[in-house]
């Protein structure tokens, strides 16, 4: 599904040039749930900006199935994104100025189907995550756990292929955190290929492959025995 070839990405500030990513080779088949760990500053959201396409500032190759993503321009990537690509943001990233089911409705917008079929996919997934009660509330008006929930829900409502979350259960509690884990597994377990990047080793445990960046090299890429099913579950 994806396989990125010698990618770079650097910022520059006056005269000095700070690395986030050095020649990162990574093939990741359809179906996989991995997880990128790595001390903060090590290359992990930087990461996470290229394979989700929001971060046109790299260099090198990135194809995703049969789109080489390097050739394309802005808007292609958008549209290729918006179809295909669901993503949890670690600052939840949500429209102030839309209720909590405008928000989760967003990304079925982009898609050709009827109002009718749009709002009960919405009502499903704020059944879904428990959130019916908050449906007509704005972001302001959630705790930074709801809103997280929130951003969750958006990313996973159109049945992205690829999903992408950025420290998912960072502002959860526990309970709610395990929820989110055992969600992403099933979806996994659907077809959905995960990437998450987490300081968490629980939440690590779900996946079935580690790789770890240091200094925006790529230090670690092992394959690991998934959490059983029964352990973490409700």
């Amino acid at each position: 599904m994806i396989d990125l070839k010698g990618v770079d990405r650097s910022y520059k500030t006056g005269h000095t040039e700070t690395w986030v990513l050095r020649k990162i080779a990574l093939t990741i088949e359809e179906g996989e749930f991995v997880t990128v760990m790595g001390p903060s500053g090590a290359g992990k959201s930087s990461l996470l900006n290229v394979l989700a396409l929001l971060d046109d500032g790299w260099a090198g190759e990135y194809w995703f199935d049969e789109a080489a993503v390097h050739k394309l321009n802005r808007k292609q990537r958008a549209d290729l994104a918006r179809q295909r690509i669901g993503m949890v943001f670690q600052s939840y990233h949500l429209l102030d100025d839309l209720t909590v089911a405008e928000n989760i409705d967003l990304p079925l917008s982009y898609k050709n189907l009827p109002a009718k079929e749009r709002a009960g996919m919405v009502a499903d997934i704020l059944d879904r995550f428990q959130i019916v009660a908050k449906k007509d509330l704005y972001p302001n008006q959630l705790s930074g756990g709801q809103q997280q929930l929130v951003g969750i829900a958006r990313a996973v409502v159109h049945a992205p292929r690829l999903l992408l979350a950025d420290e998912p259960t960072g502002n959860l509690h526990s309970t709610q955190a395990r929820e989110i884990m055992e969600l992403f597994k099933q979806l996994n377990k659907q077809g959905t290929t995960i990437v998450q990047v987490t300081h968490s080793e629980e939440n690590a445990r779900y996946g079935k492959r580690i790789l770890e960046l240091r200094d925006g090299w790529m230090t670690r890429d092992e394959r690991v025995e998934p959490m059983s099913t029964e352990v973490g579950a409700k």
